[in-house]
């Protein structure tokens, strides 16, 4: 266990929690609760209403007399990413970390994340494993990421998000060196922003689990899987059109199979998963890049036709 040598009193904190919070009333006292079981105890909590309907802030005012490290702002409802940009601009500590209002930690996620970055002053960044909770068992299995200074490091942040929002500690200034989360994005802006402070800068990370992600509505496919794909490629693209030279580093080829290949592969797994309308719009995008080949028109070419009849098209070759 790490020693709580480093705490410090409530009014010096050396970590700014943020937690954005929407609708939240049934899950949020126990989240707090269980967040303040954290080991290490000079953190403040700064919890941004995302204009909740519902009495998540008359039980945030409850619970702010019961822990006085909390303060509590109010947003009209804007989405995660720019409750966590207010959050970070009233935070007074030198290290943030996000949790979202339904997640948790192990005890000790704090206090271990916190002492690597002390050890590690070169790093702007400690991340960590975390677990799936709520579905099914063989997707809850714990997970610990490689580290990724040992490996191709650009390549592997560039393919996909590298953990989740909740996984990592990291400097005010390397969030605000990259200016918090870009709001153009209405998802993928945890994976731009990781993107842009760990490519370039040297990150550490705590080989144990010590994240959970809490499901609660279980397993369910996204109606938006088509947006959160083109979202996470368009991050890619304006990644690589801000730093040109990554082009020369990996080389095209490379490139392209990590940005354009991969949404062809998104277009065939909800393909797959009859995700038609997902399929559909996907394998268009790929059609319109010219990222296929010769074996993938069979799937494309379709896609030229108006979803409706397209639909009909493959529910009658699949009977």
């Amino acid at each position: 266990m790490v020693q709580s040598n480093q705490n410090l009193p409530p009014q010096q904190p050396a970590i700014s929690v943020i937690m954005p919070c929407y609708n939240a009333a049934l899950v949020i006292e126990k989240t707090i609760e269980d967040l303040f079981q954290q080991t290490f105890n000079a953190f403040e909590l700064i919890i941004v209403d995302d204009g909740s309907t519902d009495d998540s802030l008359l039980k945030l005012e409850h619970l702010s007399k019961r822990y006085p490290e909390i303060r509590i702002f109010s947003q009209f409802n804007q989405g995660p990413g720019p409750a966590r940009n207010q959050g970070i601009q009233v935070a007074q500590a030198d290290v943030i970390a996000f949790l979202d209002s339904d997640d948790s930690w192990h005890p000790e996620f704090l206090a271990k994340l916190y002492q690597s970055l002390q050890d590690n002053p070169e790093c702007t960044l400690a991340y960590c494993g975390w677990q799936n909770i709520g579905l099914a068992a063989n997707q809850c299995q714990p997970y610990i990421p490689p580290n990724y200074e040992e490996h191709d490091k650009l390549v592997t942040l560039l393919r996909s998000c590298p953990w989740p929002i909740h996984a990592a500690l990291t400097r005010k200034t390397a969030i605000d060196k990259v200016n918090g989360f870009n709001q153009n994005w209405l998802t993928a802006e945890d994976f731009d922003m990781w993107l842009r402070i760990a490519a370039f800068s040297k990150i550490v990370r705590v080989p144990e689990v010590l994240a959970f992600y809490h499901h609660q509505q279980g397993e369910q496919i996204s109606k938006n899987r088509a947006r959160a794909v083109l979202n996470h490629w368009g991050v890619q693209k304006a990644f690589i059109k801000d730093f040109p030279k990554i082009v020369k580093l990996l080389g095209k080829s490379k490139i392209d199979h990590i940005t354009d290949g991969q949404l062809l592969h998104h277009a065939y797994d909800c393909y797959w998963k009859n995700d038609l309308q997902g399929a559909h719009h996907l394998f268009r995008k790929s059609l319109k890049l010219g990222s296929f080949s010769i074996k993938d028109l069979k799937y494309l070419l379709p896609t030229l036709l108006p979803y409706n009849i397209y639909r009909s098209l493959i529910e009658i070759l699949r009977q």
